[in-house]
C-alpha cells in the first residue's frame, strides 16, 4: 500500500528537502508519494516545519499517523489540542548534534583563550598573558538532552570540569549531573562558562535569571544556542554593563531576526549569531525522517517521540 507524505513548509525548503527526501525514502524501498499538496484524507504522514506550515487543524487529516517535526525544538505545535497522533522531534547526531557540538566548542574555546583580544588588537599591545588551561575552567551545561549530553563530552575531553543539570537525572562520564530544581544553583555555582541548552516551556523561561547569574562566577561567559526566552534580557544586560558577566555570545533571541535596535546588536560585550548555531542539514534529517516512516509502516515503535506532559 502506498504510503502518502505531506512535506508541509515553504516551497523554499520543499526545493532544497525534494531529492535528499526522495533519495532516503527510495534507500528504505519504501512505497510512497510525496508532496506539498495532496488531499487532507489521504495524508498518512507530515513532515512539519514549525513556523513555515500553515497547517493549524491536525484534525483534517482523518488518516494521519504522525507528524514529523523538522527541527529539534517543538514549543511552537506541542501544545496544539487537535494533534492527537504521534509528535517525533528531530534528533539528527550526524547534522544537527554536530553542529551545536562545533559552535558550543568553539564559542567555549574562543571564551576561555581570550581570542577577541588577540584579533581584535589595534594598538598592537604585547600582552604576554597566558589564558589558564581548560582544567581551570569550570563550564555548566543547563539541560542534557541529546544536544546538551554531547557537547558536555566534547568540552570533557578537551579537559574541562563539566557540570551540567537537566530536569531529569543523567549520567555521563566525567560529568558532575545534577538534576531537578533543589540542586539547579548547586550546577551554577562558580560557572565561568554556561551554556543554555534547555528546552522552551513555561518551567523553563527565563531560567537565568538575576538570582540564576549571580550564582555564577564572577566575569562569567553567556552562551545561549538554545532559546531565546531562556533568558531574562534585562538581566543579562544589566550584568554585562556591571561587570559581573564579562561577555554573552547569543544565538537565538525572543524575536527573529534579531530587530535592528535591540540593545544586543550595540553592546560591546554582546556577539549575535543568527540562529546557526544547529541548524537542520536536509541530507541527515532526510534519513532520520525516512528510518521514522519505515518504522511507522512496519510497525515498530517511532523514535524520539516528544513527551507532551513535559513539552519536549
Amino acid at each position: 500500500m502506498t504510503t502518502n507524505i505531506l512535506f508541509a513548509a515553504n516551497s523554499e525548503r520543499w526545493s532544497v528537502y525534494e531529492p535528499h527526501l526522495r533519495h532516503a525514502l527510495d534507500s528504505q524501498k519504501i512505497d510512497y508519494t510525496l508532496g506539498t499538496d495532496m488531499p487532507k484524507d489521504q495524508v498518512d504522514y507530515i513532515i512539519y516545519g514549525p513556523g513555515l506550515s500553515e497547517i493549524e487543524d491536525f484534525s483534517a487529516f482523518p488518516r494521519l499517523r504522525a507528524v514529523l517535526n523538522l527541527w529539534a525544538g517543538v514549543e511552537n505545535i506541542v501544545k496544539n489540542p487537535t494533534l492527537t497522533v504521534p509528535l517525533a522531534r528531530m534528533v539528527d547526531e550526524e547534522g544537527l548534534t554536530q553542529g551545536m557540538v562545533e559552535w558550543v566548542t568553539g564559542h567555549t574555546l574562543r571564551h576561555h583563550l581570550g581570542m577577541d583580544a588577540h584579533i581584535v588588537n589595534p594598538d598592537h599591545e604585547w600582552n604576554h598573558v597566558a589564558p589558564p588551561l581548560a582544567a581551570q575552567r569550570p563550564v555548566t551545561i543547563l539541560g542534557l538532552g541529546e544536544l546538551g549530553m554531547a557537547c558536555a563530552r566534547s568540552l570533557r575531553q578537551l579537559g574541562f570540569p563539566v557540570t551540567g543539570w537537566s530536569r531529569r537525572q543523567r549520567s555521563i562520564a566525567g560529568v558532575t549531573c545534577y538534576s531537578g530544581p533543589d540542586q539547579f544553583h548547586r550546577a551554577l555555582d562558580g560557572a565561568q562558562i554556561v551554556v543554555l541548552l534547555l528546552p522552551l516551556t513555561p518551567d523553563t523561561e527565563n531560567t537565568l535569571d538575576a538570582h540564576a547569574i549571580g550564582r555564577l562566577a564572577p566575569g562569567a561567559v553567556v552562551l545561549n544556542p538554545g532559546r531565546g526566552p531562556l533568558i531574562d534580557d534585562g538581566a543579562l544586560l544589566a550584568a554585562l554593563d556591571s561587570g559581573r558577566l564579562s561577555h554573552a555570545t547569543l544565538d537565538t533571541f525572543r524575536i527573529e531576526p534579531l530587530p535592528a535596535g535591540h540593545p544586543f546588536w550595540a553592546h560591546d560585550k554582546v556577539t549575535v549569531t543568527p540562529h546557526i548555531a544547529s541548524e537542520t542539514r536536509p541530507a541527515s534529517a532526510s534519513r532520520v525522517i525516512a528510518d521514522n516512516i519505515r518504522r511507522g509502516i512496519t510497525g515498530k515503535p517511532l523514535q524520539h517521540l516528544v513527551d507532551r506532559d513535559a513539552g519536549y
